[in-house]
């Protein structure tokens, strides 16, 4: 059976996927990038906004009509949220819950005759197809958080903490077969282990960290996000452990006091900056990104001056902007003081604005110095290739080399900077 796999939404859907097309491929069936060719399709969907639920819909209509004949399983957020929308758009022939999704394979086998015994594998193959250099592995699902705003803990349920000793013999297959980084992720990193018990000798996301790093060879460890009550000092004492990524994400949602009260995010913004002054006393250079949402109800303009403001202060490496997105059935969408659409956009664009420059202000001061990079992939112009990859603190660099360089570690040294990224010449 010939299946193709896509995403939307966060890296671990990404990661699910992986595990998913790992599994197929194991069971002797072929993964293609072309849905043209394809005998069924399964989406990995978002909901977590309303422009992540039509990304959703208008990816599934795109495979139909690439594809008339294609079978579409349709699994993730989307799914769960709003099943019976999503059971009525063409091609659709198959719809499961997040509860269900990891049977997605014994459910289209079953479907088209071939019932075979799948199951989740941590063994060695060969890296996927589609030049990610990057493993991605999931070790955590669902939310026990409370944000106002937020329907991912509807969707994705509580907190569950995967085996530490599935996720050791995890990486340590995605290290044999090559890969150079491992990113961790789950909906609620930071929790990892609470579920597992509160004993001084209980799991913690510090924990599996430290168990992670004692792993031998020449690779990193890089972290999703960590919201900021999960940034423990137990956390941030592994730095500057040489395998941990100098990065970490770090959501901040609004720099008014007002706000985070009304989104229910259980701390203030002078917490937040106490945090990343902490974080950078002990790593110096450390790539800091953050998520802001504009245009939460009740939000006037002295509250976006707050955030604003407050953004600057913080100096972030990388920003991600969200208009805010009522969700049917959390408190926020009840809530008084809607802010108009045409104020929300000209908010996201001048908070977007501020972020490229203080990306550009991050990376201008690598001017002249040398970096080390993970090159991941390559476009052609003219007659050379343009590599790119990430430093540990998640900065994108371009090279031009005519030969290969997917999956290597190179020095670089840095002759041009912008908010985009860095250039270079390879060493």
């Amino acid at each position: 059976m010939r299946i193709y796999f896509e995403v939307i939404g966060c890296k671990l859907n990404q990661a699910e996927v992986e595990d998913l097309a790992r599994q197929a491929l194991a069971a002797g069936h072929q993964m293609v990038q072309d849905p043209s060719q394809a005998d069924w399709a399964i989406v990995n969907t978002c909901t977590v906004t309303h422009v992540a639920a039509r990304k959703s819909r208008q990816a599934i209509r795109h495979l139909h009509r690439l594809n008339p004949a294609l079978r579409i399983a349709v699994i993730g957020c989307f799914a769960e949220i709003s099943p019976s929308e999503a059971a009525r758009l063409e091609g659709v022939a198959l719809v499961l819950p997040n509860a269900r999704k990891e049977s997605v394979l014994q459910e289209i086998a079953s479907q088209s005759g071939e019932a075979l015994p799948l199951g989740r594998t941590c063994g060695i193959g060969a890296p996927l197809p589609g030049g990610h250099t990057r493993a991605l592995v999931k070790v955590q699902d669902g939310c026990d958080n409370a944000c106002t705003y937020c329907i991912v803990s509807t969707a994705r349920g509580p907190s569950r903490s995967r085996p530490p000793e599935e996720v050791l013999s995890e990486v340590q297959a995605r290290l044999q077969e090559g890969y150079r980084e491992v990113v961790l992720t789950g909906v609620n990193l930071g929790a990892y282990g609470r579920d597992m018990g509160t004993s001084p000798t209980g799991w913690s996301l510090a924990r599996l960290v430290r168990a992670l790093l004692d792993l031998p060879g020449d690779w990193r460890l890089r972290l999703s996000s960590i919201e900021p009550w999960d940034a423990t000092p137990e956390l941030v004492a592994l730095w500057p452990h040489p395998k941990l990524c100098r990065h970490l994400h770090v959501p901040l949602q609004s720099g008014s006091d007002a706000i985070l009260r009304r989104m229910g995010r259980g701390y203030r913004a002078s917490d937040y900056l106490d945090l990343i002054r902490a974080v950078r006393a002990r790593v110096p250079e450390i790539g800091l990104s953050t998520d802001v949402i504009v245009g939460f109800p009740g939000e006037g303009e002295a509250e976006f001056a707050e955030t604003l403001a407050f953004v600057e202060q913080c100096a972030f490496s990388r920003l991600h902007v969200f208009r805010y997105s009522p969700r049917p059935g959390t408190p926020a969408a009840q809530m008084e003081g809607a802010v108009p659409p045409a104020i929300a956009q000209a908010r996201s664009l001048k908070l977007a604005a501020l972020g490229r420059a203080l990306a550009e202000r991050f990376h201008r001061q690598y001017l002249g110095r040398e970096v080390k990079v993970l090159f991941e992939t390559a476009t052609k112009h003219s007659d050379t290739l343009i590599w790119d990859g990430l430093t540990d603190n998640y900065i994108r660099v371009e090279v031009a080399c005519p030969r290969p360089l997917a999956n290597e570690m190179h020095t670089v040294r840095i002759e041009a900077a912008d908010a985009s990224g860095l250039r270079g010449t390879l060493l």
